[in-house]
């Protein structure tokens, strides 16, 4: 890509009356490119040198974005370049696992400030909003009173229908299905006046990739997120496809076809279930797979196959997708070591090559790089995405 990516979706307008969605147009820029010049956000954004002068004055006034180093030439002034400010906006962020939960605390330019992490064996209500609540507490304690008031809002990912994820039954079972009846702003409102927003936990790690990994390469891409559950997301236009309710992206229902030919879910046959099942068939600990940090070298008798399966849905999947958007890529991403996802990438591409394409133009495959963390990352990115930067999409996602 040749960087050119802003103003291709969408041209800056110097008319009086806008200057929100100016500023979030600027701010765009310069989240993508990281540190941009005035004389080049001119150019990128089609507004006049002037209005961009003006709007990174007033931007600077609130803390949102600073002078980076000057840039010397040979001729004339140094170029002051622009860039975001990590200390202009804090965000927290929840993931709702099946197995644990994350929250953490996201400055400005996507850097993790702080991080808690909690497990158990399945994520009841009360114990999940009781560890966001004394979370929240110990995570903005290490911020100072100024730095509190910045803090935008609290972004929540959680699986989509999360109350149907089970296996329990009796009371357990009643316990778990109450999520259905769960408004996550009305919980977290009894220990917290900052503003809540929901999103599918592959959307938001599709949101976390889109902002701070590879996503910054495609207007268009597809992402596939590897976690018990195998879940995804779509970029549109520069920015991530939420839908008119919400479950764009919903990758994990894709049809697919079992071993015995009968019609079942991307989720049962390219999920990390799968090879939790086979460890524990074989009489090996399941959480050897999410000890910190990450070695799967010991467990490579069953990994390997996992990884062969996994690669050759996918493939099949990614194809099925582009038949419908002819994405300039698919990004691969999860909670899985580095070197797999690498291995599983490698396994698509080479399947591909050899899968029926009449009327298709074969994506790039390419690796994410966020990992395990994006799902948490891409909650927390929901509140400060909201408030400040610029929704290509926004039109399309309304009834």
């Amino acid at each position: 890509m040749d960087g050119d990516i802003i103003p291709t979706r969408r041209a800056g307008v110097n008319q009086s009356g806008l200057r929100d969605h100016n500023e979030r147009l600027i701010l765009s820029v310069l989240q993508r490119h990281r540190t941009v010049p005035a004389a080049e956000l001119a150019r990128r954004t089609g507004l006049s040198k002037p209005t961009v002068s003006t709007i990174l004055r007033n931007l600077e006034e609130d803390g949102l974005v600073r002078r980076g180093e000057p840039v010397r030439g040979k001729v004339g002034k140094p170029s002051i370049p622009m860039e975001l400010n990590p200390d202009g906006a804090y965000s927290i962020g929840l993931k709702i696992g099946r197995r644990s939960a994350d929250l953490l605390l996201l400055d400005f330019a996507g850097t993790v400030r702080g991080q808690l992490h909690t497990s158990y064996d399945y994520p009841m209500p009360d114990a999940v909003f009781g560890f966001l609540e004394q979370g929240i507490s110990n995570l903005l304690g290490n911020l100072s009173p100024a730095h509190q008031k910045r803090v935008c809002g609290i972004g929540i990912g959680t699986p989509f229908e999360l109350w149907k994820w089970h296996d329990l039954s009796g009371p357990a079972a009643e316990k778990f299905r109450s999520w259905k009846d769960v408004d996550f702003t009305q919980e977290t409102a009894r220990f917290s006046d900052l503003p809540v927003y929901v999103v599918n936990d592959a959307t938001a790690a599709c949101h976390a990739e889109h902002l701070y990994g590879r996503g910054k390469e495609y207007r268009d891409f597809a992402y596939f997120y590897i976690g018990s559950f195998i879940g995804g997301g779509i970029a549109l236009n520069g920015t991530v496809f939420k839908g008119n309710q919400g479950n764009a992206g919903a990758l994990g229902s894709m049809r697919t076809t079992g071993p015995l030919g009968e019609s079942q879910q991307l989720i049962d046959t390219a999920s990390l279930h799968l090879l939790e099942a086979r460890l524990i068939e074989a009489g090996l600990d399941p959480d050897l797979m999410w000890r910190k940090p990450q070695d799967w070298s010991g467990l490579s008798r069953y990994v390997e196959p996992w990884v062969g399966e996994t690669a050759q849905e996918l493939a099949k999947a990614s194809l099925s997708i582009c038949s419908v958007i002819d994405f300039e890529a698919i990004l691969i991403d999860g909670a899985v070591p580095a070197e797999i996802r690498k291995e599983l990438v490698e396994r698509i591409r080479r399947y591909l090559v050899n899968q029926d394409k009449r009327g298709l133009i074969a994506p790039m495959v390419e690796a994410g790089t966020v990992g395990e963390n994006a799902r948490a990352i891409g909650a927390a990115s929901g509140p400060i995405f909201a408030e400040f930067l610029l929704n290509t999409n926004a039109g399309l996602s309304s009834v």
